[in-house]
């Protein structure tokens, strides 16, 4: 069994330590600032696993001094998944005062660090305990907060983008998760078997975590595919508690929202801009001839929707007609997605699941046997 622990423990340090490196140097280009943070946040949470490394390359003891500035180090690992997600979130993101609030329990952990290391009248055990009570707060903190500010984009990009699954960052939040839940694994697995380190099964399950972490950040798109001028419009959007909530500031009297609200129909049945599966709101808003503000606030107002789901209730619809046309029975459900203005299988079954309470399958067989 050791020698199984001992690989677990190389692969996840390799895997650690490639990934880092792929994350960082990013060899798609895509959300560059959120990567060079993610890749920290690899970084830091690779070197939770260097004592078992020293153990298996017979090191005998790594200096105290480097111990203290890797164990203060680590302190940040939670902070920059945070600033990753930060990022990703908000390409435009730049630093303030503000984030000065985030150094004072680094103060307190570094003043107890300073005590556990280096002063010999203190009580070791009762710091160190301390030490990981901090650490496993932030922890919490941090992986939650993470989530909301995922969770906040979730409902933002609904507003302006007709294909939110390949930029939703679930995969994100699934790093959170695990964030969340090895915090408190480990904290539990502690007090159960007083244990200096996870033991094998946690280490293999962290493994696992780290190959799920490098398939989905390696097929990640740009989360906002646009330029400098049309992210500031993007972002300028008034963030809603609930994705249908029409906006707060009345924008246009209720005769233009109307007579825009016709034309939107007019050009939706006659030119069928739905049907391109790159549509987002800024080159429907250039179709129209009106601003990105002005037609958001027609949709949230005049049809009680956001973007998302205006575009993709006609997208569903042809799509509907598609499959319970027997004429089209030799189109795969993937063919079908493309003639419906989806870009993958996944974002169509997906969102016409969501539509109909039916997958594409069910609904074409349901059809048939009408």
């Amino acid at each position: 069994m050791i020698y199984i622990d001992r690989l677990i423990v190389i692969f996840l340090l390799g895997g650690f330590a490639m990934l880092t490196m792929l994350v960082i140097f990013n060899p798609l280009k895509v959300n560059r600032k959120a990567n060079v943070w993610l890749g920290l946040f690899l970084f830091l949470w690779g070197t939770f696993w260097i004592d078992e490394a020293a153990e298996i390359l017979g090191i005998a003891s790594i200096g105290k001094p480097f111990l203290f500035v890797l164990n203060f180090l680590q302190f940040f690992t939670p902070l920059t998944f945070y600033y990753s997600a930060v990022h990703f979130t908000n390409p435009g993101f730049s630093f303030s005062l503000k984030e000065l609030r985030h150094l004072p329990l680094a103060g307190l952990f570094l003043a107890l660090l300073s005590l556990s290391y280096f002063y010999d009248k203190a009580d070791k055990d009762i710091l160190r305990a301390w030490l990981t009570v901090i650490m496993l707060v932030q922890s919490l903190f941090y992986a939650l907060y993470s989530c909301e500010i995922i969770n906040r984009h979730q409902r933002k990009i609904q507003q302006f983008s007709s294909d939110t699954y390949p930029i939703s960052l679930n995969w994100l939040k699934y790093i959170a998760y695990t964030i969340l839940a090895s915090g408190i694994i480990i904290t539990v697995y502690n007090i159960i078997f007083i244990a200096e380190r996870p033991g094998t099964y946690l280490n293999l399950a962290f493994l696992i975590a780290i190959y799920f972490i490098a398939y989905y950040s390696l097929k990640q798109q740009e989360v906002y595919p646009v330029g400098t001028q049309q992210a500031d419009t993007v972002f300028s959007f008034q963030e809603e508690s609930k994705t249908n909530e029409g906006p707060k500031i009345k924008l246009l009297g209720n005769e233009e929202t109307e007579l825009i609200k016709q034309r939107l129909l007019g050009v939706m049945q006659s030119e069928a801009p739905y049907l391109d599966g790159d549509l987002n709101l800024i080159k429907l808003a250039q179709l129209m001839e009106v601003t990105p503000h002005q037609l958001s606030y027609v949709i949230n107002t005049g049809f009680n929707e956001n973007f998302f789901q205006f575009i993709n209730k006609y997208r569903i619809e042809k799509a509907k007609e598609l499959l319970a046309d027997n004429r089209n029975n030799n189109l795969s459900i993937l063919g079908i997605a493309f003639e419906s203005g989806f870009n993958s299988k996944t974002s169509f079954n997906i969102t016409f699941k969501k539509f109909t309470d039916l997958t594409p399958s069910e609904f074409r067989k349901k059809s048939s046997d009408l």
